[in-house]
Order: C-alpha cells, then sequence, then structure tokens
C-alpha cells in the first residue's frame, strides 16, 4: 500500500492495549469492529491498527483539545472555561454520536461507557466518542435487553444495569443525563472531595429538580453568570429525564438529539443579555411552571407527561408537572415509549 506525503505527515493518536490487563483482548477486537463499522462526524476515526506478536495498537485520529474532562474539572489557570454556547455544541454533537450508533448502526450498539473523558474534542471543540472497548450490540427483534456482566465506570452506571446486569438502550441514555449535568454543572460524576451528600452528582441534583428557584444552584460557577434562564431550564428537563430511576422514563436519543439540537441552534450572547445571579429574574419567575423548548412560533407542539419536577418546595405540596414541549416530528415512533413529540395531534 502506498501514502501520499499529506498521509504520511498526518498526526495520530495511537493507544497500546495491555493483553494481560482486563479484557485488553477483546476490548481490542470489539473497538476495531466497532469503529470499521461507523462513520459519522461525532465518532472518532480508526485509521488503522497493528496486531502483530504481542503487539496491539490502535491508530486514531488526533483529537487537538484532548477530553472534555480536561475542559470541565481541574482547570488550569491557563484553561478558559467553556461558555454556554460551546457546552451546547459539545452536548449536541455527542447526542448525535449516541444516536447513530442506536439507531443507524446495523446491528445497533450500546456504548456502554459513554463518560465526559470518552469525549473527545476536535478543532472549534467539535465533538466526537471514543473508546468503544465496552460495546456491545443491542437486543435485537422481540428482545428488550442483552444479559451481560456489569461494566462500564462508577457514577455513570444505570442503577437497573447495576443491579440486573440487563442492558439497553436507555443504559446509554442515563449514562448521557449524567455527562449532560457534568457539562451543565462542571462537577464529576463522583467526587470524593465534595461533603457526602454532594459526592454522587445525580444524587445532589435530584432534591434540586424539585425546586425551580433553586435551579441557578446548579450552574458551573465558571461561566459567572453568562448564561439563558430559558435555556438551563430547558437543558436541566433533558437531563432529568435522562436519569430517571425507572428506564422506561427516559426518552429515546433521537428525542434528546432533537431538544439539544435546537438549543445548540439558539446563540446566547452575553452582551445583549444581563449576568444572572444566583436568583432569578423577575421575567423568570412566573407561574407557568412548563420546562418549555418551542420551534419559533409553530404551534404544532404537544405536550409529554413526563414528571420531572416533583413537589416545588414553593407550592405547599403541590405537585408541579414539567414538559418539554417541542414541533412534531415527521418521523413515525413505535416503540411504545414516551417521548418528546409525536405525529398525532391528540
Amino acid at each position: 500500500m502506498q501514502f501520499t506525503k499529506a498521509e504520511m505527515e498526518q498526526v495520530v493518536a495511537i493507544k497500546q492495549l495491555d493483553l494481560y490487563g482486563h479484557q485488553g483482548i477483546r476490548e481490542f477486537v470489539v473497538e476495531v469492529l466497532t469503529l470499521s463499522l461507523a462513520d459519522h462526524p461525532n465518532l472518532v476515526t480508526l485509521i488503522g491498527f497493528c496486531a502483530e506478536g504481542e503487539e496491539r495498537l490502535l491508530v486514531y485520529e488526533y483529537m487537538p483539545l484532548g477530553s472534555l474532562e480536561n475542559h470541565l474539572q481541574d482547570l488550569p489557570r491557563s484553561r478558559k472555561p467553556l461558555d454556554w454556547n460551546t457546552r451546547m455544541k459539545i452536548a449536541a454533537g455527542a447526542a448525535r454520536g449516541l444516536e447513530y450508533l442506536h439507531d443507524i448502526m446495523k446491528p445497533p450498539v450500546i456504548y456502554r461507557d459513554l463518560k465526559c473523558s470518552n469525549i473527545l474534542l476536535g478543532e472549534g471543540y467539535h465533538p466526537k466518542l471514543s473508546d468503544f472497548g465496552l460495546a456491545k450490540v443491542g437486543p435485537c427483534g422481540d428482545q428488550t435487553h442483552v444479559s451481560t456482566r456489569v461494566m462500564g465506570t462508577y457514577g455513570y452506571c444505570a442503577p437497573d444495569y447495576a443491579m440486573t446486569g440487563q442492558l439497553t438502550f436507555k443504559s446509554d441514555i442515563y449514562s448521557f443525563g449524567v455527562v449532560l449535568l457534568e457539562i451543565i454543572t462542571g462537577r464529576k460524576a463522583i467526587d470524593h472531595m465534595k461533603p457526602p451528600k454532594e459526592q454522587n452528582l445525580v444524587a445532589w441534583a435530584r432534591p434540586l429538580f424539585k425546586n425551580r428557584r433553586r435551579f441557578s444552584e446548579m450552574v458551573d460557577p465558571l461561566l459567572e453568570g453568562h448564561y439563558p434562564v430559558r435555556g438551563l431550564y430547558q437543558v436541566l428537563a433533558i437531563a432529568a429525564m435522562c436519569v430517571q430511576e425507572q428506564p422506561s422514563m427516559r426518552p429515546v436519543i433521537a428525542d434528546v438529539v432533537t431538544a439539544l439540537n435546537y438549543l445548540e441552534s439558539q446563540k446566547y450572547d452575553p452582551q445583549l443579555h444581563s449576568v444572572q445571579s444566583s436568583g432569578f429574574s423577575s421575567r423568570a419567575r412566573t407561574n407557568d411552571h412548563r420546562l418549555t423548548v418551542s420551534y419559533g412560533s409553530d404551534p404544532r407542539v404537544r405536550k409529554v407527561d413526563h414528571k420531572l419536577l416533583g413537589s416545588s418546595g414553593n407550592s405547599s405540596g403541590s405537585e408541579t408537572e414539567s414538559y418539554i414541549e417541542v414541533l412534531s416530528s415527521p418521523r413515525l415512533r413505535s416503540d411504545g415509549h414516551k417521548h418528546f413529540y409525536s405525529n398525532d395531534s391528540s
């Protein structure tokens, strides 16, 4: 095989696998097979591999900005924090990569190791999912799940999968919800340096979901108040749905992509908006308790009865139901789950 000069001068990233480590050979084979079949702008490109003697190498495209984890947590003073627009761009791109694995690849694939350190960033903070050593072919036909030994990373692993070993596409959705919370809050999924009640990100966030007046407490302080209140409501609603304890209450990834694509398109200009403080502006304090993702002035929206916020701390015990409203999808959905949107007009 001959290479052009440009190909020979290409900067690449090389991953060397430990054959004697945990599942080294299996992870190598799974990663090669998965990335050989995949072709999507939000999945890292496998350029080649080496399997000679005891050497196992994977050659990837080089992602110059490193992992998302390096841009959210423990930032050096020389590194600028991610702004709101960049965070939404990364979240939407990662969701599109996951959608490709779930809905487009044949056979469909469950990622099983979605976390910030596996989301790599290219020029312009373009996100790509990487490290597919734990990927698993998803259930097909009448199957509802794949039974397997529990694998993944503590803090990102769905509780239903951790308890039963039954892996579903909704297991990935839970992991994505944790990543989305990290993007919003700047916190780690598990942080033993925090007080006991704050060490698990999802456990810390759940009571805050119940009182919208405390939503601003969940925003990464490094944003310094530069974020849209409405956008915060909307992305927290998505995250809350994704980390529901019951997998049937979590959305499918196509719906998450639809909502995040919209939020990505709504560019926030800090020059045109006031800086948010720990309390919400009067504009946000309204009697309308719906979290709304509306598409322009298009009236074709419907409510989805996911209960996100439960009892509000300032509502005298009355339940506050929150919704995401989005434009009806042109795609027919027939998997029996609740979605952000549907085609019927009922």
